[in-house]
């Protein structure tokens, strides 16, 4: 099975950036789709950025802010996250669906905390 390593949270100040990286292990063919979730305490989690093909969807809440990408050479995908609030304080995680030497995968991350706090 394909093992995802997030990286890249922390703590920032209201107004900070922070970006979050999550590599693929394995032998990973293709990346049909990625994407970034997040769960904040008490509350479900929610779709944050995803990108199929060539087409990228953001919440509401990230747009004009978050930015996803991806590097198919190394096989990680980004969010980049600009201007954070408060609000934004969650647990982070990744997902990505493709194809690897085994077959197909569908897999997500551990997860990284972000807190945006002064």
């Amino acid at each position: 099975q394909v093992q995802l390593v997030e990286s890249g949270g922390g703590l920032v100040q209201p107004g900070g950036s922070l970006r979050l990286s999550c590599a693929a292990s394995g032998s990973v063919f293709t990346i049909s789709s990625c994407g970034w979730y997040r769960q904040a305490p008490g509350k479900q989690r929610e779709m944050v950025a995803s990108m199929t093909g060539g087409r990228t969807t953001y919440a509401d809440s990230a747009k004009g802010r978050f930015t996803i990408s991806r590097d198919n050479g190394r096989i990680t995908v980004y969010l980049h996250m600009n201007n954070l609030k408060p609000e934004d304080t969650a647990v982070y995680y990744c997902h990505l669906v493709g194809e690897y030497g085994s077959g197909p995968f569908d897999s997500w991350g551990q997860g990284t905390q972000v807190t945006v706090s002064s």
